[in-house]
């Protein structure tokens, strides 16, 4: 009895093996399933990874390999100064086309992370002899570290739930439109190397919380460092991190481990952050920063008072722990309000208030609400952007909450928070996208783990192996290569012989009353779990087709070149923009100063290589208050404001010709917004409107007839007829008839039309030599006189005229010099006398 239980605890290979053969077949059992996940893993994660980067060349198929956008054009050109002088020249170029007469310190007002990325992989490309340009390393930068992004997403996924919805997750985060709008070929953004970088401090964050390492948080305060150097929304991560362990600490989950993890991230990541001088020492100064303080002391404190709770007794300890809290409270606030009102911390900004309240920004700061990616978010941009993962969203959180560990803590305070602000502000979508991913990949992956694996457990009850060595059987093969199954299937079926007991036939009654209802229970739980796994898989097919269509209809189309189509379906190709940058480039001067509105001044600079007066920095409200003031001021007015500028030529957007929205009469009212913020007593908003109506037609305002802005765009507008039926001067963009037709420009003169009116360029008229005088001429009612006829006499008087010479024919007669005589009168003076003598 003892042998045969030794056999049954070791049992001997169904080859014919030894125990130990057996016990050498569990491992390598073992080790063949941790290699064959390992495989399927790194398969998913590569095709996870080619997918995304394939889906983003749609831009580059349908156009060329070009920048995108506007202020990916300035990143451009910071990054051939990078990678042509070098990095130092870089920190202290100081560009004098941008913002005339101010210019830019760009060194200082940029975040070098996304140029020294690109400069680093074309020095290396270019030291192993793979020629480059740097404009193909800017253009498919995005679409490289979209793979990145998927596997820093799994990471964080398995480490918040499990491997396969890691796999989910990642392939979710490589193909969903809300992070493609931002990661296209072309698109080189920040944020195109920022979402790596912050999914890849959640995952570090996670993993240090999880683990109490050192090790693990040093990495994520790099992490984070390399977040910082790329884009300004590292405040996002300095202020969730905190808000994380300050739930922990509520929720009484302080630990030894929180407490080495955070206090070594803080300290760390802020003296890292302070080394990017754009930043230097607003972790210190700023109001966003000071939650990330704030719970770093607080965290002291609660490490002291647990200190001090393992040396002192309970009631001594109470009362002294109010005592502390109350004062370290007061005395935390009271400096940061102290701090505050003597100018050593910065207050909240206009952005972050902007965040809060939606009107803040359109009453006080108008040039971040003229911002369209600035707008509220619609319900159709949500689900344009996440498809069906919208709906697999709340399930994964409602499953977070059930398990609510402190991972699951943090990503439920990453989704709450991430899902407010992206629906303040359309743009920040982008940082709601990947929790939205992890979120619906735990739900999926729940469902479909539990209906495939029930499935999975009925297919194996059909036949299990009673021993590791029979399991080992089944994934191998005999010498003669036929599969070891059967072999194990033999000896199941000895095996069952041996020990089979002899039993009686049921009845007939007995045997259909108890399998045919069992039978049709397992028959309609397999058809549940075959429609809901069917259900998932069309869901998911959709959700592909979705985001294939979006990305290469909506996201891969550069703003530089439009496209339209034909009447006969036909594709057509409008290049205004780069036909009107290219006769800047060949046809002005090279000091010469482009006088038009903000969004197209990286663009100036980029393609046309000439200096702007505002571009999309934005950083200096009163500058760009001027630009609209002479957009929204008449004719003579804004010619004195150019001239004072030095403005040599005048660009505007015009789509009244093709039906292009985006122009710069659509723009209008925030230039006069922004102006009359800075010159309230020229500009007023209500000025141009008719009965509170934005018009251009007949019925449009006098001083929105007369400004520089109409006149630029409908210069001749009023001559052009699109058909037999439509009237002269019809605006396609607004469709009415534009109400001043035929006037003429007097200090400016066209320059350049494009094709199809897209980009007009007007240049600025020098002073007359000659001013003309404001001061009409003197006006008289004295009569015309009839001229008086001539009577001829015979006689006419001589004149007198004083030394007059005598002449006679024939001879020359010439002045004789006059002698002076002195006489003596009687009364004793002096008189001098002249007489003339002939010579």
């Amino acid at each position: 009895a003892m042998a045969s239980k030794k056999e049954e605890d070791e049992p001997t290979s169904a080859l014919g093996g030894s125990p130990g053969e057996a016990k050498a077949g569990k491992h390598s059992v073992v080790s063949l399933v941790d290699g064959s996940k390992s495989l399927l893993i790194f398969v998913v994660l590569s095709l996870a990874w080619f997918l995304g980067f394939s889906s983003r060349l749609f831009s580059v198929l349908r156009f060329e390999s070009i920048i995108h956008e506007f202020d990916p054009w300035f990143n451009y050109r910071a990054t051939a100064q990078l990678t042509e002088h070098g990095f130092y020249h870089f920190l202290n170029w100081f560009d004098d086309t941008a913002w005339y007469p101010l210019g830019r310190i760009v060194g200082g007002t940029v975040y070098p992370g996304l140029m020294v990325t690109s400069g680093l992989i074309h020095h290396v490309l270019n030291s192993l002899n793979i020629t480059i340009h740097v404009r193909d390393v800017c253009v498919f930068l995005a679409p490289i570290f979209s793979g990145l992004t998927a596997i820093a997403t799994y990471l964080l996924t398995t480490e918040v739930w499990n491997r396969g919805a890691g796999l989910l997750a990642a392939c979710f985060i490589a193909i969903v439109p809300g992070y493609i709008s931002r990661s296209v070929a072309g698109s080189y953004d920040n944020e195109g190397i920022a979402i790596f970088a912050l999914m890849c401090t959640y995952w570090l964050w996670v993993k240090s919380v999880k683990t109490g390492s050192v090790f693990w948080a040093v990495t994520c305060s790099i992490s984070y460092f390399y977040m910082v150097s790329a884009w300004g929304g590292y405040v996002f991560i300095i202020n969730l991190i905190p808000l994380h362990v300050f739930f922990l600490l509520m929720m009484g989950r302080f630990s030894n481990r929180v407490y080495v993890v955070y206090t070594t991230f803080f300290i760390m990541g802020l003296i890292l952050s302070m080394q990017v001088p754009f930043v230097g020492f607003q972790p210190l100064r700023t109001s966003e920063h000071m939650a990330a303080i704030g719970v770093f002391l607080l965290l002291q404190a609660v490490a002291f008072l647990t200190f001090l709770r393992s040396h002192l007794p309970l009631p001594f300890f109470k009362q002294l722990f109010v005592l502390l809290a109350v004062g370290a409270a007061g005395v935390v606030f009271l400096g940061v309000v102290g701090l505050t009102y003597l100018g050593y911390v910065a207050p909240w900004s206009g952005r972050f208030y902007s965040l809060y309240d939606t009107n803040y920004a359109k009453i006080h700061i108008p040039i971040i609400s003229s911002v369209a990616e600035h707008q509220p978010t619609t319900w159709l941009a949500f689900f344009r952007d996440l498809h069906i993962l919208v709906v697999a969203f709340p399930a994964g959180v409602w499953l977070c909450f059930r398990k609510l560990s402190d991972e699951c803590v943090f990503v439920l305070i990453y989704a709450v928070t991430a899902s407010y602000f992206s629906g303040v502000m359309v743009r920040l979508i982008l940082t709601l996208t990947p929790v939205v991913c992890v979120m619906a990949a735990i739900a999926i992956s729940s469902v479909l783990e539990k209906h495939l694996g029930s499935q999975t457990l009925e297919l194996d009850s059909i036949y299990t192996p009673t021993t590791k060595a029979d399991a080992y059987s089944i994934l191998t093969e005999d010498k003669t290569g036929k599969s070891a199954s059967k072999a194990v299937r033999r000896r199941q079926k000895e095996r069952s012989k041996e020990a089979e007991p002899v039993e009686e036939e049921p009845t007939v009654a007995s045997s259909t009353t108890t399998s045919e209802p069992a039978k049709k229970t397992q028959r309609g739980n397999l058809i549940l779990r075959l429609g809901v796994i069917a259900l998932m898989c069309v869901f998911l097919g959709m959700f592909a087709v979705h985001c294939t269509w979006t990305t290469s209809y909506m996201y891969s189309g550069p703003s530089v070149i439009l496209e339209s189509s034909n009447s006969d379906g036909s594709r057509r190709i409008l290049d205004d923009f780069r036909e009107g940058y290219y006769w800047l480039r060949q046809n002005t001067h090279p000091q010469a100063r482009i006088m038009s509105w903000w969004d197209y001044g990286y663009q100036i600079a980029g393609f046309a290589n000439r200096t702007t007066l505002v571009d999309n920095n934005t950083w200096n409200n009163s500058h760009i208050a001027m630009v609209g003031k002479a957009m929204s001021s008449n004719e003579s007015a804004a010619y004195e404001i150019m001239r004072s500028l030095d403005v040599n030529y005048v660009l505007v957007i015009f789509g009244g010709q093709i039906g292009y929205s985006g122009d710069d009469i659509n723009k209008f009212l925030w230039m006069v917004r922004i102006a009359e913020g800075e010159h309230p007593k020229d500009i007023r908003e209500p000025d141009y409107f008719t009965d509170g109506q934005f018009r251009v037609d007949a019925g449009g305002s006098k001083t929105m007839l007369n400004c520089l802005m109409y006149k630029l765009c409908y210069y001749r507008f009023g001559e052009v007829q699109h058909g037999w039926n439509s009237p002269r001067g019809y605006d396609h963009t607004r469709n009415v008839e534009i109400g001043h037709k035929d006037f003429e420009l007097t200090h400016l003169e066209e320059a350049f039309t494009s094709e199809h009116w897209l980009v007009r360029i007007y240049k600025v008229k020098d002073l007359e030599n000659r001013e003309k005088s404001s001061i009409d001429a003197r006006k008289t009612n004295r009569k015309k006189l009839p001229r008086a006829k001539r009577v001829k006499t015979g006689s006419r008087p001589r004149g007198n005229c004083k030394d007059k010479l005598s002449v006679r024919k024939g001879k020359k007669f010439s002045a004789k010099p006059k002698k002076t005589t002195t006489t003596t009168t009687a009364k004793g003076k002096k008189k001098k006398t002249s007489k003339s003598t002939k010579v």
